[in-house]
């Protein structure tokens, strides 16, 4: 359950602000953003050993394609895309592997590789319910911490490439003005302001490059204003040979781990862009989930980097209070244009790597903490302390080859020589071990119909005596399992088509209580939304309505409802009352 907020948003998803507010906040997404969507091919293609043609291309295709899906997240197709401002672009994510994939089998590889993973993305999205408990926020929090532990060796390399002749102050001069600009806005600025700190600190520590001449001016003056790069796509590989079913593996695990960070996004928009706080909508992060994988599979159709959510957009909607569609429509609109100008590209790409270094430090440095927020959000007991913990360090050893290298350096094909990937292995294995040593649930499957609820009370009753519970713990927990069974069935009568549905309710003893989950399709009503606001605007023909309600909230110490596009979940915590 969750508290009514003071709201400071100004328009909501649905609602529609004036055109030149949207046009406005559209470029200034744009601007805030465009540098990571160029920067992260940038630095895999050089990394790799990839050609200037295909560097060329691969930035354009990033570009076009993070547009095409930022539209979509917006706009919403079916079911692909959530409806809300979230901000697509390449992932950081993929610079190690993507970056091996160049490097052993040239663009074709990356290109397979991106396809084939994106199709696992769709299959998550449709599937999320069944996934909650596995990738949970500790698995998420971690393999987030191991992004830059994996990156940051990469980035550090391009440090010192300037052109050959270069004053040996360009590189080290650039890198430290570029951090110190960024470092001192972004803890002495407020309010928006610091969220331009990086773009500042990158363009200022262009000019220092431009002074010291390893500024790429002439990139900038002989491209167009309009048209298509001077590049070529790498097409595909489809030998299939050892390189890809080696670096597969990694490229699913990443794939999926980029997901859980879309769900991270996809929970977070909600939150900051509707004046009244709801329960989370899982069909909507479903949507960004689905529209994720579509971009991964057109950034490998194109043969680019993978994309993923920005939390960007999260920041700039909760700071400006403008959640409205429109204005991620307005943000894809102007990637796709600036794509399609050379010249703009152009005026991104000559920015010196010493720049785009320091730039991507800060950057990766960010995102280590918001991988550390993740883990700690839910609380930490010693368990998941444990298992954050263990994860992490052997992620390190892993990535550093210091845990028997001798035996794992061929190990399913290198598999376990990313840090990253080792570490989200380790949390996931130790995630389903907690799982699955836990007290063992009593289940019960039965038609959604209240001829079954005898049988429910019957189970129920068997379920407090087999765990020594009081009398009064074996009420409540009748009680609003009646009240819910009740709601359910009420709820399926306002629907125009109800198929026969099926109830499965599950029992499980943790912490000294209770936690019981009733698993069916019910809806489009939220009963935590409906728990939320009980008790606001009491009309006659609602009291049985809210009596029924108010039973939830007095007996159940929490009810939360999670909605799927398969199935809903409803999940309520008891404590044991005293004796």
């Amino acid at each position: 359950m969750h508290k009514q907020r003071q709201s400071t948003v100004r328009y909501q998803p649905d609602e529609r602000p004036p055109a030149l507010l949207s046009i406005g906040l559209g470029a200034q997404l744009a601007i805030l953003t465009i540098g990571g969507v160029v920067f992260t091919p940038m630095i895999v293609v050089q990394a790799g050993g990839g050609s200037q043609s295909f560097l060329n291309w691969s930035v354009f295709a990033a570009v076009v394609v993070s547009g095409v899906t930022t539209v979509i997240q917006a706009v919403r197709i079916g079911r692909i895309g959530a409806g809300h401002v979230l901000c697509m672009g390449t992932s950081g994510a993929f610079i190690a592997i993507c970056v091996a994939a160049i490097a052993q089998g040239g663009p074709g590889m990356l290109a397979t590789l991106v396809v084939v993973s994106s199709l696992f993305q769709f299959i998550l999205s449709q599937r999320l319910s069944l996934f909650r408990k596995i990738f949970s926020p500790i698995v998420a929090g971690v393999v987030i911490m191991m992004i830059p532990v994996t990156v940051i060796p990469i980035v550090l390399n391009n440090l010192d490439k300037v052109p050959a002749g270069s004053s040996p102050l360009a590189a080290p001069v650039c890198a430290a003005f570029t951090m110190i600009i960024v470092l001192a806005i972004a803890l002495k600025a407020k309010g928006i302001f610091r969220l331009w700190a990086l773009v500042i600190g990158v363009v200022l520590g262009a000019l220092v490059g431009a002074i010291f001449g390893i500024y790429d001016s002439a990139r900038v003056v002989e491209a167009a204003w309009f048209g298509l790069p001077d590049g070529s796509w790498g097409g595909f590989d489809l030998d299939f040979g050892p390189v890809f079913w080696s670096l597969l593996p990694a490229f699913i695990f990443v794939t999926l781990i980029g997901a859980i960070e879309t769900i991270g996004d996809g929970v977070a928009i909600q939150r900051v862009s509707w004046r009244n706080q709801r329960a989370v909508d899982f069909r909507v992060v479903q949507g960004a989930v689905a529209a994720d994988g579509l971009g991964n599979l057109l950034s490998g159709l194109a043969g680019t980097v993978p994309n993923t959510t920005y939390s960007t957009s999260v920041a700039v909607t909760e700071l400006t209070g403008v959640g409205a569609r429109a204005v991620g429509a307005v943000l894809g609109v102007f990637f796709i244009l600036i794509a399609f100008s050379p010249k703009l590209l152009a005026l991104i790409m000559a920015i010196p790597m010493p720049v785009v270094s320091a730039y991507l430090v800060v950057l990766l440095a960010m995102l280590f903490i918001v991988g550390m927020k993740i883990v700690i959000q839910d609380g930490v007991d010693y368990r998941k302390s444990i298992v954050a913990g263990v994860s992490f360090w052997v992620g390190v050893g892993f990535q550093n080859a210091l845990i028997f290298p001798e035996i794992v350096a061929d190990f399913a094909g290198g598999l376990l020589n990313n840090g990253m990937t080792a570490g989200g292995l380790v949390a996931i294995v130790l995630t389903m071990f907690v799982e699955l040593t836990k007290p063992r649930a009593k289940r019960l499957e039965v038609d959604l119909d209240a001829s079954n609820l005898p049988q429910i009370m019957e189970f129920l009753k068997k379920f407090a005596a087999r765990n020594k519970w009081n009398e009064r713990m074996s009420d409540r927990l009748q009680f609003v399992s009646e009240e819910l069974l009740m709601s359910v069935l009420e709820n399926g009568k306002e629907q125009q088509h109800v198929p026969d549905r099926r109830l499965r309710l599950t029992a499980t003893k943790e912490n000294g209580g209770a936690i019981l989950e009733f698993i069916a399709a019910i809806g489009d009503e939220n009963f935590e939304d409906r728990l939320a606001v009980i008790g606001e605007q009491m009309t006659e023909t609602s009291i049985e309505k809210e009596f029924s309600l108010r039973i939830l909230k007095h007996f159940a110490s929490s009810v939360r409802h999670q909605q799927y596009h398969d199935t809903d979940i409803i999940t309520a915590h008891f404590e044991l009352p005293s004796q």
